[in-house]
């Protein structure tokens, strides 16, 4: 339970760092540059498990 309860005060942690920052200019500068690095991170990772998926479900290709 005590670890639960670390971990809900980290999410909470962040989210209100993430809203302070969020306030600043430059704060929001950074966030959208993570947030742009997540996306592309995400769009590889989802291109390579439907490359993957599409290689493993069609036989004809082999």
């Amino acid at each position: 339970m005590k670890k639960v309860l670390w971990f809900l005060i980290g999410v909470i942690g962040g989210f209100v760092a993430a809203h302070f920052t969020n306030k600043d200019p430059r704060g929001r500068d950074i966030l959208a540059e993570v947030d742009a690095r997540f996306n592309e991170f995400t769009g590889i990772i989802g291109e390579a498990y439907r490359e993957e998926r599409a290689r493993l479900t069609d036989p004809a290709s082999d």
